[in-house]
């Protein structure tokens, strides 16, 4: 007898749960509680998509459970993520790494998804809000009741509401026993205490980033770095700001160590700079340094070394150079916040995944209730990881709720 499998919320995981559920023979009501499905999508990548990516490893996901996304992302790889798209028509490009669609068109993705669940006849009721659930797999809505003999939850977390992320799947999961991880803003930028950044806003220099929690290094980061008037931003402040969420949380001191120059060794700036200085002579301090720290942020340096910008550069002392060469390389800043959810790209926390089955993504409480994607407790860095977790965990969750194996 065909299984009927409810999927809620559509979403990337959500979508490809729903069509490799449907793909086995499964027949599968899909709910969407805003009116169209995939919008976050159109999003991803700036609107171009980053598919996946093909450098792949363990340390490219993270959770409170670390060992338990890498073997699900294993079982369905970068590379079938490319082979299923490219059966749906899509063709990709590689980017060092970074998988794209050929033509750079999120919408061309999601249009490809919305064909398929419509070739596989997959019923999709929109504006639907899912108000209660029992484990006899009844489902009641808004718009009726409907049963089940599964049930995948695919709704995303908090991150992004405007796309329909509302965070309403936690209080689903929490309804059928789950413990959830209090959901916190990660891939986001972050809000500091110090006053100067109005004067540094607009500056993109490469950096290396050092995460501090109460004096311990959390992570490290490098790429390029962005400087807002309320702190800082770009790859490598995404990064890290997951474990700057959780360490605020619990209440701890958190800072960055930012090297603005982390092509040299201390040293080899140190002697850059005295070549640099014997070649300027007779300039400021300020002219001393034009070409080689970004014009906003020498002002600045220099003020916290206790140097003034006119000042000659011959007649910084021993204690000022120090400082100087330290605010260069290890430039300290005090996160006080991080950016809301309405500008985080995923969440951190979730569903907790000691309560999930790491072969099957079934619930380890509530027979025939499966997982998919950002609702759980894990999330990617930047470069199409957190697309990938969702292709990964909807094909592996839609799967088995149909009926078959991986």
């Amino acid at each position: 007898m065909k299984k009927t499998v409810i999927v809620i919320g559509g979403g990337a995981s959500g979508m490809m749960a729903a069509i490799t559920a449907a793909g086995i023979g499964a027949k599968v009501i899909l709910l969407e509680h805003t009116d169209r499905i995939g919008k976050k999508l159109l999003a991803t990548g700036n609107g171009r998509c980053n598919l996946t990516n093909l450098r792949q490893s363990a340390s490219c996901y993270r959770s409170s459970q670390p060992e338990f996304p890498f073997p699900l992302i294993e079982r369905y790889s970068a590379e079938r993520t490319i082979a299923f798209f490219r059966e749906l028509g899509i063709l990709t490009k590689n980017k060092n790494g970074y998988i794209y669609p050929y033509s750079e068109q999120a919408s061309a993705v999601l249009e490809v998804l919305r064909m398929e669940i419509l070739h596989r006849k997959i019923d999709i009721l929109y504006e639907c809000e899912v108000q209660k659930m029992k484990p006899s797999w009844q489902i009641e809505t808004n718009q009726g009741s409907y049963h089940a003999d599964a049930v995948i939850l695919a709704t995303g977390s908090k991150a992004a509401p405007v796309t329909g992320s509302d965070g309403s799947g936690y209080r689903l999961a929490k309804s059928l026993g789950h413990s959830i991880i209090e959901p916190l803003p990660a891939l986001v930028a972050l809000r500091c205490k110090e006053k100067h950044y109005k004067q540094l806003a607009g500056i993109r220099t490469e950096a290396m980033l050092t995460l501090q929690a109460d004096g311990l290094t959390l992570a490290q980061e490098s790429g390029e770095l962005q400087l807002t008037e309320y702190g800082i931003s770009g790859i490598p402040t995404f990064q890290i700001s997951r474990y700057a969420s959780a360490a605020q949380k619990e209440g701890r001191e958190v800072r960055v160590l930012i090297d603005f120059m982390p092509q040299l060794s201390q040293p080899e700036l140190e002697t850059f700079l005295k070549d640099r200085r014997k070649a300027t002579e007779g300039k400021t301090c300020e002219e001393w340094l034009i070409g080689t720290l970004h014009k906003k942020l020498i002002p600045v340096l220099l003020k916290l070394a206790g140097i003034r910008a006119g000042d000659a550069a011959s007649s910084i002392t021993n204690r000022q150079w120090n400082e100087f060469i330290k605010q260069i390389k290890s430039y300290e800043t005090f996160v006080i916040g991080t950016n809301p959810y309405e500008q985080a790209q995923v969440c951190c926390g979730g569903v907790d995944t000691r309560e999930v089955s790491s072969t099957t993504l079934e619930s380890k409480l509530v027979k025939n209730l499966y997982f998919a994607g950002e609702l759980l407790d894990v999330d990617g860095i930047c470069g199409g990881y957190n697309l990938q977790w969702a292709w990964s965990s909807g094909c592996i969750a839609g799967t088995y709720a149909g009926g078959a194996s991986l």
